[in-house]
C-alpha cells in the first residue's frame, strides 16, 4: 500500500503558469513624463523557526531523530501552514501577468517547511504513535484541511491557473509543464474552485468535519485492534502453534503487564488472522476469528461505526455539491478507470469463476472435515486451517516447511535487493549512522547503476501495538530536481516479531509483502522528474499499485528464489522439490484469496455509491444487505467474508482509498500483463528492467496512464494473464 500524505502544493498538484504579456499598447510617454520603474514585486514571507525550518544536515536530508522532540511538531506544523499560505497569497497577488516563472515555479517550490514536518509526523503517527502524537494529530488535522481548502478555493490563484489552462497549447510549454497545467486546473475545479462563495463555505465545513472524523477513525481503530487481541490463560488453547509463536504470545502478555501464564494473540488488520491455519483447537480458532470480526464494534470508546455513518454521509454531500452523483463518481473521475461502472464491471467479471471456485473449495474442505469425524461444516474461522491441511494433502506442502528458508534479513538483502539489482542495476549498503525513530528500523543507502547515490531506504518490519495495521510505503524526502533532493523512503510492515533468541522467520505471504512494498519504494527511488507534483508515486490509486504488484512476480523468479531461499541454520538452498510444490500450489484456494479482495472492493463501492439522501441508520444492517446483494450475483460471503469488514476498513475510512480499493485488482491486471510482456521478451534482464524503468517507474504522472502503459507494452493491458495466474482460466 502506498500511504498517501497530502501536504505541500506539489502533492496537491496546485501548480500553474501563464502566457507572458506583450508590451503595453498605446503611444510611448514623452520624455518629461518618464517615471522610475516600480520596485520589483517581493512580498515578505514569514520565516520559520525550530528544527524543521531548514532542511536536515544529515545525508539525503534525512530527519534527525536524535534532535526532534514531540514538542517540535505542533508549532512547526502551525508555522508551516502560515508560511505556505503567505507564499500562496504572494503568488496569487502578483500584479504582473501570470507567467511560468512567477506562478508555476514558486508554487512547486512552496511549502518546504510544512512538507518536512508533516512527512516525519505522518510517519510516526502511523508507525510509532502515542497519546501525545495522537492529540497533536487531532488538533492539527482540521487546520491542514482548512489550509488546503483555502488554497484550492483561492479565486485569485484559480484565475491565474485558468488563464494558463485556457492558453496552454500556445505557450510553448514542455510536455511535463503541459501536464502540470492540466492536472492543476482539473484538480482545483473538481475540488470546488468554480463554486460560488456560499457553496465554497459549505465545502470547507464538510472537509473540516471529514478531516477530524477520519483522524478519529484511525486512532480508534488502532486502539480497538490492540484491545481486540485474544487473551488466553490455558496453554492447551495454543495447541498447534510453533514454539516461537507460543513464546511470542507469552511475551505479548508480559508486555501488557498480564500475569505469568497468560498469552496474547494480537490481531493483524485483515479479517483472517495468520495463526488460524496452525491452531488445532476449533474453539480457539473461533474465538480468535470473532475477536477479529468484532473489533471496534464493542459499543465502547473505540467503536468506529458512528464515525463511519457520518463520514459516508458527508462524502455523499460533498460529491453532490461538486456536481457528482456519488462519492465514487467523484473519486474515480481522475483515475485510470474513470467511472464506477468501469471499476464495478471489471470486478464483477470475476464473480462467476470466483463463486464456482468457492463452492467447489468449500465442498473439498467439508469432505476433509467429515473424513476426520467432524460433524460441522466449514466456517470462515475454520477455512484457513482446513485449507492448509488440504494444501498439504494435495501438494504435500506445509507452510511451516517453508518458513525456515525465509529469514527476514536474507529475504530483504538477498531476495528483494538482489532482484532490484538484477533488474535495475541497484546496490545497497546498510548504515548505522542515520538516526531512526525506533530500534526495529534499519537503514540502507541505495546506489544507482553507475555507483552514484540514488536514495536512502528505511525498513520497519515488526508489529507493535502503537503501529497501524497492514504494510505501506511513504517518503521522508521526495525526489525533486528543482530542489536537487533525492528520495528518502521507508517501508513499514506488521510481521510477527520473534521472541528473544528465536530466528526472525517470516511466512511466504510476508515475503511476498516485502517484495510488494519494495515495488512501491522502487517507484519512488527511480523517479526522474523535475517537478515534485508529478514525481514518484504521486499517481492515481489505480496506477500506484501497479509497480508494487509487478515487483512481486520476481519473488519466485528461479535465480532470485535461489539467491535468498536458504535455510536459516544450514544455509542450504530450498530443495527443488519444495519449490515445485510451491509452484504447483500457487493457484490453490483462489476462490478465497481473490474472493475476499473482490468482496472488499465491492463493499467499498456500495458505501460510496450512496447518494446524499440515503438514510443509513445501522452500519451492520447496511453491510449485511450489501453482502446479500453480492451473494445474489454468485459469491458466497458467508464462507468467504470481506478481507476487511466495514468497521475496520482502514483503507477507505482513513487511508485515502475511498472508492479505490478496486485498485488492487485493477493494478494486478496491469502487473500480470506487464510480467507476461517480460516473459515474451526475454524475461528478467537488465534490458527489460531498464525499459520499464524508462517508460513507467521514472515517469511519475508526467503522462497519461494509458499512454505510459502503451509506451511500455506497445498495446493496452489485457486481463487474460491475471486470470491465468490466478488459475481462473
Amino acid at each position: 500500500m502506498r500511504k498517501l500524505t497530502l501536504v505541500s502544493l506539489s502533492a496537491l498538484a496546485l501548480a500553474g503558469c501563464a502566457a507572458t504579456s506583450d508590451a503595453l499598447s498605446g503611444p510611448p510617454p514623452v520624455a518629461e513624463e518618464v517615471t522610475p520603474a516600480p520596485a520589483p514585486y517581493a512580498p515578505e514571507i514569514p520565516q520559520g523557526t525550530g528544527i524543521f525550518a531548514e532542511a536536515s544536515t544529515l545525508p539525503f536530508q534525512a530527519p534527525d531523530f536524535t534532535k526532534i522532540k514531540e514538542s517540535d511538531y505542533e508549532p512547526a506544523i502551525e508555522q508551516g501552514i502560515t508560511i505556505l499560505l503567505a507564499e500562496v497569497d504572494a503568488i496569487a497577488g502578483d500584479p504582473a501577468a501570470p507567467t511560468f516563472e512567477n506562478t508555476f515555479l514558486p508554487l512547486e517550490k512552496s511549502g518546504a517547511m510544512l512538507t518536512r514536518v508533516i512527512y516525519v509526523f505522518g510517519a510516526l503517527t502511523s508507525a510509532n504513535t502515542n497519546d501525545t502524537l495522537d492529540g497533536i494529530d487531532t488538533r492539527t488535522s482540521p487546520k491542514l484541511t482548512a489550509m488546503r481548502d483555502s488554497i484550492t478555493l483561492n479565486p485569485k490563484l484559480f484565475a491565474r491557473v485558468k488563464t494558463v489552462y485556457d492558453a496552454r497549447h500556445n505557450l510553448g510549454l514542455a510536455p511535463d509543464q503541459l501536464q502540470i497545467v492540466k492536472l492543476t486546473y482539473e484538480n482545483m475545479a473538481r475540488n470546488g474552485a468554480n463554486l460560488n462563495d456560499a457553496d465554497k463555505t459549505t465545502l470547507k465545513d464538510i472537509n473540516g468535519q471529514l478531516s477530524t472524523l477520519q483522524t478519529d477513525f484511525g486512532q480508534k481503530l488502532t486502539k480497538g485492534t490492540k484491545d481486540g487481541a485474544l487473551v488466553l490463560t490455558d496453554n492447551k488453547a495454543l495447541a498447534g502453534l510453533s514454539v516461537a509463536n507460543v513464546a511470542s504470545a507469552e511475551k505479548n502478555a508480559a508486555d501488557r503487564g498480564l500475569p505469568k501464564g497468560s498469552f496474547v494473540l494480537t490481531l493483524q488488520n485483515t479479517t483472517q488472522q495468520p495463526l488460524l491455519p496452525a491452531l488445532t483447537g476449533r474453539a480457539t480458532r473461533q474465538a480468535l476469528f470473532e475477536k477479529s470480526w468484532n473489533r471496534s464494534e464493542r459499543g465502547d470508546a473505540n467503536d468506529t461505526r458512528g464515525l463511519i455513518l457520518k463520514i459516508a454521509a458527508l462524502r455523499a454531500q460533498k460529491a453532490k455539491l461538486l456536481g457528482f452523483d456519488s462519492f465514487a463518481a467523484y473519486q474515480l473521475s481522475d483515475q485510470m478507470a474513470k467511472t464506477p461502472a468501469a471499476a464495478i464491471g471489471f470486478l464483477e467479471s470475476f464473480v462467476p469463476a470466483l463463486g464456482a471456485a468457492q463452492k467447489r473449495d468449500a465442498g473439498e474442505l467439508n469432505a476433509m472435515i467429515r473424513k476426520e469425524g467432524g460433524k460441522f461444516s466449514v466456517t470462515p474461522a475454520d477455512w484457513d486451517h482446513y485449507a492448509e491441511k488440504l494444501r498439504k494433502q494435495k501438494y504435500n506442502l506445509d507452510q511451516n516447511e517453508i518458513k525456515p528458508y525465509l529469514e527476514i534479513t536474507n529475504v530483504l538483502e538477498n531476495g528483494v535487493f538482489y532482484a532490484a539489482g538484477q533488474l535495475y542495476g541497484l546496490t545497497f549498503k546498510k548504515r548505522s549512522d542515520i538516526p531512526v525513530y525506533h530500534p526495529d528500523v534499519t537503514v540502507y543507502t541505495v546506489y544507482d547503476q553507475d555507483g552514484s547515490e540514488l536514495a536512502l531506504f528505511y525498513f520497519d518490519p515488526w508489529k507493535r501495538d502503537n503501529k497501524s495495521g497492514g504494510a505501506w510505503m511513504s517518503n521522508f524526502v521526495d525526489q525533486n530536481a528543482l530542489a536537487s533532493t533525492k528520495p528518502v523512503i521507508f517501508n513499514v510492515s506488521n510481521y510477527t516479531k520473534p521472541a528473544p533468541g528465536q530466528p526472525a522467520l517470516v511466512t511466504w505471504d510476508d515475503a511476498n509483502t516485502m517484495f510488494h512494498e519494495f515495488g512501491h519504494a522502487l517507484h519512488g527511488m527511480l523517479s526522474n522528474q523535475r517537478y515534485p507534483s508529478i514525481s514518484g508515486t504521486n499517481t492515481a490509486r489505480d496506477f500506484v499499485e501497479f509497480p508494487s504488484q509487478f515487483f512481486e512476480n520476481f519473488m519466485t523468479e528461479p535465480k532470485v528464489l535461489a539467491n535468498y531461499a536458504k535455510h536459516y541454520k544450514s544455509g542450504t538452498p530450498m530443495p527443488a522439490t519444495l519449490v515445485a510444490k510451491i509452484e504447483k500450489a500457487s493457484t490453490f484456494n483462489q476462490g478465497y484469496a481473490l474472493g475476499e479482495v473482490v468482496t472488499a472492493a465491492l463493499l467499498d463501492m456500495k458505501w460510496h455509491a450512496l447518494g446524499p439522501d440515503a438514510a443509513i441508520g445501522d452500519v451492520n444492517v447496511f453491510e449485511k444487505a450489501a453482502m446479500a446483494s453480492l451473494d445474489a450475483k454468485g459469491l458466497h460471503t458467508d464462507l468467504v467474508p470481506s478481507r476487511y469488514r466495514t468497521s475496520y476498513f482502514r483503507h477507505i475510512w482513513g487511508g485515502g482509498y475511498a472508492a479505490g480499493y478496486y485498485a488492487y485488482s485493477w493494478t494486478e491486471m496491469l502487473d500480470h500483463d506487464a510480467y507476461a510482456w517480460f516473459k515474451e521478451n526475454g524475461g528478467m534482464t537488465r534490458k527489460n528492467g531498464q525499459h520499464i524503468r524508462d517508460t513507467i517507474l521514472s515517469k511519475g504522472h508526467s503522462q497519461d496512464y494509458a499512454v505510459m502503459y502503451r509506451n511500455f507494452a506497445g498495446r493496452d493491458p489485457q486481463v487474460e494473464p491475471m486470470l491465468k495466474a490466478r488459475g481462473l482460466k
